[in-house]
């Protein structure tokens, strides 16, 4: 099931998935405002310091499960939890059109 859609342009993200952003997004860090926002055509998101990790290592290479491995070693925090936060992040980001696998 490695990003299958079940339906016309919904991804289904699941262990196997190579998230990626699309190029109209840009995650970008505001010096002037001291965070991390992405950029997306004509709105800013502010995503929290957790989204910031995952998406970062968000490269269309690395696995869903690669990603919360690195996560969980990088956090000292189990790598089951830290996969399940991942992916309910991950698929709420796919299905707004955020992330694209």
């Amino acid at each position: 099931m490695t990003g299958e859609t079940r339906s016309p342009g919904r991804l289904i993200v699941d262990r196997e998935t190579k998230p990626h952003m699309p190029p109209y997004l840009k995650l970008r860090h505001d010096a002037g405002r001291g965070r991390w926002v992405l950029l997306a055509p004509e709105r800013i998101l502010t995503p929290d310091q957790t989204a910031v990790a995952v998406l970062q290592l968000c490269d269309g290479k690395r696995t869903v499960e690669e990603i919360a491995a690195k996560l969980a070693e990088e956090y000292s925090a189990p790598a089951d939890v830290i996969t399940a936060d991942v992916l309910d992040l991950l698929q709420g980001l796919a299905d707004k059109g955020y992330i694209k696998g």
